[in-house]
């Protein structure tokens, strides 16, 4: 397949997503997908996971979680992680042109699709995360519904894990954010109780960054205790 047939995949995509434009999406979910992996040393988001990759099981996930507009931020081997990319799971695909400029520039792409009227927070993740619950997901999205809580996040103790929500009031802060620092400046200073939801989902907080993380993860989802 030519790279301008592996890329019409995005721009079909999109086309699929876009006769939902005129139905309110209260929290559009961003998938973050778009770095090198360098200690990885491939793309994370084409990782085999249990008959999934890291993408599509992220992407199932908050499908069945309710979220029904899932944009996915793709920049480093973006045309594979596309063409690899399940024909029958609905999402939009952005690329980041700007990849190398860290998690922000990714956030930023994926918030100039979402961001329309109607929209009222957004949802988040990373690729990193692929072993997130749907439980969990819905219990962010649930407690953001209850709270209007600026900032929504899994915590266990002192850990912070993904999703999380960001309010749309917020929106102008993440725009205005200093590249180097990234959006975890504007998150702390608006994290509170009512936004911190206490998760007993492991799977919120496991980062998967090398490939030591990648073949322990491997071992552990093909061990009998955890696949009970």
């Amino acid at each position: 397949m030519s790279a301008p047939q592996r890329w019409h995949r995005i721009w079909r995509s999109t086309s699929v997503i876009a006769r939902f434009y005129n139905i309110t999406h209260v929290l559009p979910a961003l998938v973050l997908a778009a770095g090198r992996s360098s200690r990885m040393g491939r793309a994370k988001a084409s990782l085999p996971l249990g008959g999934d990759t890291f993408l599509s099981r992220i992407v199932r996930t908050f499908l069945a979680a309710g979220v029904d507009d899932v944009v996915v931020v793709v920049g480093y081997e973006a045309a594979a992680i596309v063409q690899a990319f399940p024909n029958e799971l609905p999402v939009r695909f952005v690329e980041n042109r700007d990849s190398d400029g860290g998690q922000l520039s990714s956030l930023l792409a994926g918030l100039t699709v979402i961001d329309r009227p109607g929209v009222r927070a957004m949802l988040v993740t990373l690729v990193d995360v692929p072993l997130v619950t749907t439980p969990t997901v819905r219990t962010v999205i649930d407690r953001y519904q209850q709270t209007h809580a600026l900032i929504v996040r899994p915590t266990s103790g002192a850990r912070h894990g993904h999703p999380l929500v960001i309010d749309r009031s917020l929106f102008g802060a993440l725009r205005a954010a200093d590249a180097e620092a990234g959006a975890k400046p504007i998150v702390r200073a608006h994290a509170s109780a009512a936004g911190d939801v206490e998760i007993a989902d492991e799977g919120a907080f496991v980062d998967v960054d090398t490939i030591e993380d990648y073949e322990r993860l491997v071992s552990n989802e093909a061990s009998p205790e955890t696949a009970e």
